[in-house]
C-alpha cells in the first residue's frame, strides 16, 4: 500500500512538472512595453517569424515605431510586418481593416475616427497572448482575432449583421514609409493577391496572397481618391482592395494571409503549407504551443507571478527579431534583390547589431544556439550578396543606422565558443573586410588611431566601438593561427586610448592636429549625426572599453579611483546640457538604461573588487526599469536587447564583453533557475533566501564546491551542473579580493 501511495505521489509530482513546463506561454504579456517609450506590438507572432500581424494605431510620430501605443483609443486596422522595440519607423506591411456601412478609403484621423474606417477601441476589451491578439471595434460592432505561423496570418472577424459588411486591403499603408508601387489582383470570389515596394528606412517588397472564407459579394479597386468597380487588377502607388460580403448576425469571416519576400506564387505556397485547411483555432493552438516549447530552455521558479510574466515577456521580445525571411521553398531575396535558395539553413532579416550584439546574441548562444547559427550563416550570405558584413540590416536592406561593425562581435562570439557550422574561413575573410573597407571614417581611423572629430561627427563613440571589434577579430586571427593579424587588430583594439584624456578622466573628442575638443562638458548628449558621441555622452562611453578594462582601470589611476568613478554615475544629475535626449530614458543619475552604451557599466564593479555594489545596482535596475505593466520598459525595446539584459542579469550574470565567454556574476532575484542547454545537458541557479532585501552574495558554491571568483565562463554552462548563491541583507567579502575578479586584459 505504501509503495502504491509512493508511485501515484510520483506520478502526479512528474504530471504537475510537465504541466507547468508545458504552460510557460501563459507568462508572456505582449502588452508589457507597449506604453511610454518601449515601441513594442501587442500583436501576433511565433518566435523569430516572418508574419508579426498586430494592430496599427498611429504611423506618423516616434512612439509610433511599432505602429501601436497603450494611450490610443482608435485602430486603423492590422498589418502583418512590425519593428520590435527600434527607435526608427517603418514596415505595417499589407494593412487589413474590416468595417460596416458605406465605402470608406481613408483611415481617418484619431480626432474624428468615424470620417474613415479606423475604429474607436477599448483596452478592456482587447486580450493579447502569445501567439493570439484580440479586440472589439466598437465602432462597427466586429470582434477581430488574429493568430499566424511564421509565413501566414490568420484573422477571424465576427460580423454583426449587414448587408455592407466590408474588408479593406489597403497597400498605401505603412509606418512613416512611402509607398513606391503596389499591385492588387483579384484572382477569384475568394482570392487576391499583390505586392507593396516601399521606401523608407529600408527599401523592400513584401508579396501576398490572401484567401477569404467566403465568396466576395462586390469588389472594387481603388486608385488614389477614385473607386473603380470594373477592374480586377492594377499597378499604382495608392492602390487598395474594398471587398463587400452581406453577414447575418455573429457571422465569420475568415481570411489567411501568407507572405513572401519573393513572389505572390510564394505568398500562396507558404500559406497552403503552414495553414492548408486547418481552422483558427488548431492554429492559434499551434502557435501557443510553439512558445511554449521556445520558452523551455530557461525554466525560472519564484513565488512572484509579477516576476514570471516580467522574465517569460522578456524571453518573448528577445525571440521575436532576427525574423525567418526564407520561403517554404527555400527560395529568399539577398541583398542585391536577386532571388536565392538558401541551401542548409534558414535566411534572416533585420539585425539590429548596434543593440543586440551586446547582450541578445549572446544570450541566443545559450538559449538558442541553432537560430544564433542560422543569423551568422545569414550575415556571411549577405557579405556575399552584397560585399559588405550587415551593419543594421531590414529585409535585405542596409539602412546604415548607428555605428560600428558589429556583425564581426557576433560571428566573432560564435567562432571563440566552438558552436555552429558555418564557413569560418569565410567569414573571417569577411569580418577582415568590415575593418578594411574605406567607409564610415575607416581611413582616418587607420591613419589617425582615432577619428579626429574635425573629420566625422560621433567620432570619438565611433573610435571606440570599431577598436572593440577589432579585439573580437584579432581573437579569432590568433585562434585560426593568423598571428600577423592578430599584433594588427590587438593594436587596433587599443585606439581607445587616443582619445582617453587622463587629466580628465572622460573619453574626450581629438581633432585631426592632436587637439582636444574645447569647452568640453561630459554631460553633453549627441544624438547620431551630430556632436562626438553616439545617442549618449562622455560619462556613457568613458566606459565602453569591454576589450580591456584592466587598461581602462589603469588610466583612471587604478580600482579605487576607477569605482569611485562608476559612483559618481549613479549620483550624478540626471538631466543633459541639450535637447538631444530622445532615447536617453530610464536614468538612474547620468547611467541610462533605456539606451545600450549603458548597459554593461553596473557590472563593471567587479573588475574593481567591489562586487556588493553591482549586486545593489542590477537589483534596483531590475526591480525599478522593468516591470509587468504597459509602461513596463523604461526605453526602447531594441530588438530584444533590453530584454536579453534583464533574462541574464535575473539568472545572475551578464557578458560585459559579450565576444569573450566570461559572465561577470551579478545578483540573481529568482530561487532557482534551470538553463536547458542544447546539449542536453542543465545548468541549475539556486539563490538561497533570496529576497527584495536579501540582495547581497554571502558565498558561492559550484558543484558543491567553494567559488570565490565573481564571474563563471560559457564552458562552465555548457558542461552543466549546479551552481547555488546564499543571498543576505548585507554585503560580505564574497567577491573583494583582486585574484578572484574578472579580467579583460590586453597585455601589449
Amino acid at each position: 500500500m505504501n509503495k502504491l501511495i509512493l508511485a501515484l505521489l510520483v506520478i502526479c509530482c512528474i504530471s504537475n512538472a510537465d504541466a507547468q513546463k508545458k504552460n510557460l506561454s501563459k507568462y508572456i504579456d505582449p502588452f508589457i512595453g507597449t506604453g511610454f517609450h518601449g515601441h513594442t506590438f501587442p500583436g501576433a507572432c511565433l518566435p523569430f517569424g516572418m508574419v508579426q500581424l498586430s494592430p496599427d494605431t498611429d504611423i506618423k510620430e516616434w512612439d509610433w515605431c511599432s505602429g501601436y501605443h497603450d494611450s490610443d483609443s482608435s485602430i486603423m486596422g492590422f498589418s502583418h510586418t512590425h519593428l520590435s522595440g527600434t527607435g526608427a519607423h517603418d514596415l505595417g506591411d499589407i494593412l487589413i481593416m474590416p468595417y460596416t456601412g458605406e465605402w470608406k478609403i481613408l483611415p481617418g484621423s484619431k480626432k474624428n475616427p468615424t470620417e474613415g474606417y479606423r475604429s474607436v477601441f477599448s483596452h478592456s476589451d482587447e486580450k493579447a497572448e502569445a501567439g493570439y491578439y484580440s479586440v472589439l471595434l466598437k465602432s462597427y460592432g466586429i470582434k477581430a482575432e488574429l493568430t499566424t505561423t511564421k509565413r501566414s496570418g490568420f484573422h477571424k472577424y465576427t460580423f454583426p449583421k449587414s448587408d455592407k459588411s466590408n474588408i479593406i486591403i489597403d497597400l498605401n499603408h505603412g509606418i512613416f514609409d512611402k509607398t513606391v508601387e503596389s499591385r492588387i489582383e483579384k484572382v477569384n470570389e475568394t482570392t487576391i493577391i499583390g505586392y507593396r515596394k516601399s521606401k523608407g528606412w529600408a527599401t523592400h517588397t513584401i508579396y501576398f496572397c490572401a484567401v477569404f472564407s467566403k465568396p466576395v459579394k462586390e469588389f472594387a479597386i481603388v486608385s488614389g481618391q477614385e473607386i473603380i468597380k470594373n477592374k480586377t487588377d492594377i499597378t499604382g502607388k495608392e492602390i487598395k482592395a474594398l471587398l463587400r460580403f452581406a453577414t447575418g448576425k455573429d457571422e465569420v469571416i475568415y481570411v489567411k494571409v501568407g507572405l513572401s519576400p519573393v513572389s505572390t506564387d510564394n505568398a500562396l505556397e507558404n500559406l497552403n503549407t503552414e495553414i492548408g485547411k486547418s481552422d483558427f483555432s488548431a492554429i492559434r493552438k499551434a502557435a501557443s504551443e510553439a512558445w511554449d516549447k521556445q520558452l523551455q530552455s530557461v525554466v525560472v521558479e519564484s513565488k512572484s507571478e509579477e516576476m514570471k510574466r516580467t522574465f517569460y515577456t522578456a524571453m518573448y521580445h528577445a525571440q521575436l527579431v532576427p525574423y525567418l525571411f526564407t520561403d517554404v521553398n527555400r527560395q529568399y531575396r539577398g541583398m542585391d534583390n536577386k532571388v536565392y535558395n538558401a541551401e542548409g539553413f534558414d535566411y534572416y532579416t533585420l539585425f539590429s547589431l548596434w543593440d543586440t550584439y551586446r547582450a541578445a546574441h549572446p544570450l541566443y548562444s545559450i538559449i538558442a544556439p541553432s537560430y544564433n547559427n542560422n543569423f551568422i550563416k545569414s550575415m556571411i550570405s549577405k557579405y556575399e550578396e552584397s560585399g559588405r558584413l550587415p551593419v543594421w540590416e531590414l529585409h535585405s536592406s542596409e539602412t546604415w543606422c548607428m555605428i560600428g561593425y558589429h556583425s564581426v562581435p557576433v560571428i566573432a562570439d560564435a567562432i571563440l565558443k566552438g558552436y555552429g557550422d558555418f564557413d569560418v574561413q569565410k567569414a573571417y575573410i569577411a569580418m577582415k573586410n568590415s575593418a578594411e573597407d574605406s567607409i564610415r571614417g575607416l581611413n582616418d581611423y587607420k591613419n589617425y588611431g582615432y577619428i579626429p572629430f574635425d573629420k566625422l561627427n560621433n567620432s570619438v563613440s565611433i573610435t571606440l566601438e570599431y577598436a572593440f571589434d577589432d579585439w573580437c577579430i584579432a581573437q579569432v586571427a590568433k585562434k585560426l593561427g593568423y598571428y600577423a593579424d592578430y599584433e594588427k587588430y590587438l593594436k587596433r583594439a587599443q585606439y581607445y586610448k587616443n582619445v582617453f584624456d587622463t587629466n580628465l578622466g572622460f573619453v574626450r573628442g581629438k581633432d585631426s592636429e592632436g587637439k582636444w575638443r574645447e569647452n568640453f562638458n561630459p554631460l553633453n548628449v549627441s544624438i547620431l549625426g551630430e556632436g562626438d558621441f553616439t545617442e549618449g555622452n562622455a560619462w556613457h562611453y568613458s566606459f565602453y572599453v569591454p576589450q580591456d578594462l584592466n587598461g581602462l582601470i589603469k588610466l583612471f589611476g587604478g580600482r579605487e579611483k576607477f569605482a569611485s568613478k562608476i559612483d559618481s554615475i549613479f549620483v550624478q544629475p540626471a538631466v543633459n546640457d541639450n535637447k538631444h535626449s530622445l532615447d536617453i530614458t530610464g536614468m538612474i543619475g547620468q547611467y541610462v538604461h533605456g539606451n545600450e552604451p549603458s548597459h554593461h557599466i553596473a557590472y563593471l564593479y567587479n573588475y574593481a573588487g567591489q562586487s556588493y555594489k553591482t549586486q545593489e545596482k542590477v537589483t534596483y535596475i531590475m526591480k525599478n526599469l522593468y516591470t509587468d505593466k504597459r509602461d513596463g520598459l523604461c526605453g526602447n525595446e531594441d530588438c530584444g536587447q533590453m530584454s536579453a539584459w534583464y533574462i541574464l542579469s535575473a539568472m545572475g550574470f551578464y557578458p560585459v564583453n559579450p565576444a569573450s565567454g566570461d559572465y561577470v556574476i551579478g545578483s540573481p532575484i529568482f530561487d532557482k533557475v534551470t538553463i536547458n542547454l542544447s546539449n542536453g545537458k542543465h545548468f541549475v541557479i539556486k539563490a538561497k533566501n533570496v529576497s527584495d532585501k536579501n540582495i547581497y552574495i554571502q558565498s558561492v558554491k559550484l558543484n558543491n564546491k567553494d567559488y570565490p571568483k565573481t564571474f563563471i565562463t560559457h564552458s562552465m554552462l555548457l558542461e552543466g551542473g549546479e551552481i547555488v548563491f546564499v543571498m543576505g541583507d548585507k554585503p560580505s567579502r564574497w567577491g573583494t579580493e583582486i585574484e578572484n575578479c574578472p579580467v579583460s586584459d590586453i597585455s601589449k
